[in-house]
């Protein structure tokens, strides 16, 4: 017995020196840290740090090296190992998800913007850290340099908001590739002058190691994977690994050539960029091995280095990160009025321009950590640049999301960004959750439901217990059969389908894309426990993995109660991809029940809606109620009445009309309108273009409303 407490207290003796529980713990931190982060809406990047920071030597020192005896004879740990290969990830992924055609569209002033972006943040940086902060030449330089990288780590913003093939967008792309590249050079000279090779003969080596280096990535690399991918068609796990060992190989190859090996890992994302389509199979497992494991171990060993002590050891390493953070932002707005002035753009798109290019993320901490393990800077910078990737990610997006809203408003929207859905193709899906409250449900699909159509109502049973998953599908079944009964009294035609899957959301999202669903018709939400308030409820879960229309329904009452349909609409409602869908289907429920619609809407949006009813021929009797103060969604009380069916458009989280006030809708008009019918409407909206939880940046409401005096500065109105 005591040698077994001693083997465990040994085991986890502080650090942990286990490799396996190790690995186990670095796991838990990554599957935990977005759920618990998730109620604040902590940015992702930033939680895998923080979580680092706890844990790691200058915390809890739950973390540090996890084999010093392995380490002492290879000079490799394994969390130094997997950081590494994180690293490369990250610049690999920047320089594969760049968008090389509409570089090409408008090279000329992506140059300029590039040119920009890179010069103001410099100049502005060198002098602030070489005598106002007091650092040497080359730490100077570099520090300067990293303010002029950027990550587009809002791009997914304004590809929500279908701006993205405006040219303030494009620019802002091309200026990327340009600035990235150029300070990832100016890296590779500081490290020679650090490590005191420079002379002609340095400049010499450079130069024709970077050219071979070129014509290898550009030359050979890209014929080779052409080749390896069309004559190994059917081996999609030798294409990844193809993949992984060109950028290991690139990387070796860029520090043969006397360059920083995340160029390597950057250039080979280039050389691959137009071999990889941005929604293949391939890129799919790229994205997803990258974001699951070696980017998230990337970040929490950069929040090993960090020692959150320096913070309270005076006030120099809060000087630092806010004399960092200060900089990092007016460098970036001052390129974006730079260029604003020069191409006329518009304040909207300026503003647009500075969101897109503020945000601070993967290369700036490339750069940094190269900086910090060459010794060339302190870890106030490092500590700083964690507080600087914090607040610019934060600030760039409430200013991209503010941006792009005016910019819509100006009608600079992309085409085709609503959707049709023909109605001799339309296929609606119906979850079963409760029982009891299906059959009015049933009614509201069988109204809505196009007479064109050929296809069924597909009504679904997930099963969710894997073990006894036989036994639960003829339950299911038999619960399906049921409503297959009911419908049959209306001559509707139902398809039955049993899911079985160990998540229901997961379950409805699958079999929505299976069937190619335009439309979701589920129950009201019910109360949920304190788990599913942590990890995230079924409905919110079911709206992040669905993109199609959603009708959610609380339909207690019969429709021959109800004397009018009220349609809350909120501002922007008419840039959703689903706008033109719902209000058709609303159209055809108030043709059926005959019953006229009031729509409460602003004045902007009631200018759309009578567009839509003029597109639709609809002789649907329709009025319009005036409201403008959307942040106040209790205010609409006063346009409905206890006969009224209530129709509430909302909208998924980071979609164009969504706003704080639209949070967790559900559960307030729930209720406060506890006698009367209910539907809630999500548009549907692109394809997998929400943020990926690594990524998200999206604040908190708290975080928002806070923060609201930083968007008036960068003039954002009230919509």
């Amino acid at each position: 017995m005591d040698n077994f407490l001693d083997h465990l207290s040994d085991a986890f003796r502080t650090p942990l020196t286990n490799p396996v529980l190790v690995f186990a713990l670095v796991l838990f931190i990554i599957l935990l840290s977005p759920i618990i982060l998730r109620p604040i809406k902590v940015p992702g990047i930033i939680g895998f740090i923080l979580f680092g920071v706890i844990l790691g030597p200058h915390g809890l020192n739950w973390l540090s090296k996890i084999d010093q005896q392995a380490v002492n004879m290879t000079g490799v740990d394994a969390i130094d190992l997997f950081s590494t290969i994180g690293l490369l990830y990250i610049m690999f992924i920047a320089g594969l998800e760049l968008d090389m055609n509409e570089f090409q569209k408008t090279k000329n002033k992506s140059a300029l913007f590039g040119f920009l972006t890179f010069i103001i943040p410099i100049s502005i940086g060198f002098p602030v850290c070489y005598y106002f902060l007091g650092y040497s030449l080359l730490p100077s330089i570099l520090v300067a340099s990293m303010f002029a990288t950027h990550t587009l780590v809002t791009y997914p913003i304004v590809t929500s908001y279908g701006i993205s093939k405006n040219e303030a967008v494009a620019i802002t792309i091309g200026g990327t590739i340009l600035t990235d590249t150029a300070v990832l050079i100016i890296l590779a000279v500081i490290k020679g002058v650090n490590q005191g090779n420079i002379g002609s003969e340095f400049w010499f080596t450079l130069g024709v190691s970077f050219a071979i280096f070129l014509f290898i990535m550009f030359g050979l690399i890209p014929r080779i994977a052409k080749w390896f991918f069309s004559r190994i068609e059917g081996e999609k796990t030798a294409h990844y690994i193809f993949v992984l060992a060109v950028v290991f190989f690139a990387a070796f190859l860029a520090e043969i050539a006397g360059l920083e090996h995340i160029i390597g890992a950057f250039v080979a994302g280039l050389a691959l960029n137009k071999l990889i389509p941005h929604s293949s199979a391939l890129m799919n497992r790229i994205e997803f091995i990258g974001n699951a494991i070696f980017i998230p171990f990337f970040l929490i060993s950069v929040g090993m280095i960090v020692d959150v002590s320096v913070l309270t050891k005076g006030p120099t390493a809060l000087i630092v990160a806010g004399t960092l953070t200060l900089v990092a932002v007016l460098g970036k707005f001052l390129a974006a009025t730079a260029t604003q002035f020069a191409f006329k753009y518009s304040k909207s798109q300026r503003n647009l321009i500075f969101g897109l290019s503020n945000a601070h993320a993967a290369a700036t901490l490339a750069i940094i950590m190269v900086g910090y393990n060459s010794k060339l800077i302190d870890e106030n910078v490092l500590n700083g640049t964690i507080v600087l990737i914090l607040f610019t990610c934060i600030i760039a997006s409430l200013v991209t999301e503010s941006a792009s809203k005016k910019v819509v408003l100006e009608g600079y929207q992309d085409e085709l960004h609503v959707e049709h859905v023909h109605e001799n193709d339309e296929r609606i899906l119906i979850p079963i959750a409760n029982l009891d409250k299906m059959e009015p449900i049933l009614d509201f699909a069988t109204l809505i439901k196009s007479k064109k159509s050929p296809h069924p109502l597909n009504i679904l049973s997930v099963v969710t217990d894997i073990e006894q998953g036989e036994k639960n599908k003829v339950t299911a079944r038999e619960n399906l059969d049921k409503m297959a009964m009911y419908a049959s009294g209306a001559e509707t035609e139902v398809e039955l389908i049993t899911e079985i899957n160990y998540n229901i959301a997961g379950g409805i999202s699958n079999a929505s894309r299976e069937i190619f669903a335009d439309c979701l018709i589920m129950g009201w939400p019910s109360a949920v426990g304190f788990v599913e308030k942590i990890v995230g409820e079924k409905t919110e879960s079911i709206l992040n993995r669905t993109d199609t229309n959603l009708f959610m329904c609380r339909l207690d009452k019969p429709f021959i109660l109800n004397k009018l349909i009220t349609i809350f609409v909120p501002p922007l409602a008419e840039s959703e991809m689903g706008f033109e869908f719902w209000m058709e289907k609303m159209l055809k429920l108030s043709q059926e029940l005959s019953l006229p619609i009031s729509f409460v809407c602003n004045q902007r949006t009631q200018s759309a809606l009578e567009s839509m009813l003029d597109k639709l021929n609809s002789n649907v009797l329709s009025s319009f109620e005036n409201y403008e103060d959307w942040d106040d969604i209790y205010g609409l009380a006063t346009f409905s009445n206890s006969d009224s069916l209530l129709i509430f458009v909302s909208s998924r989280n980071g979609d164009v009309s969504y706003r704080d006030s639209l949070d967790g809708l559900a559960k307030r008009v729930g209720r406060y309108y506890q006698n009367q019918n209910l539907i809630l409407v999500f548009p549907s909206r692109r394809e997998n273009l929400h943020i990926d939880e690594y990524e998200d940046i999206q604040t908190a409401p708290i975080f928002r409303k806070i923060s609201r005096e930083i968007g008036n500065m960068f003039g954002r109105d009230k919509v």
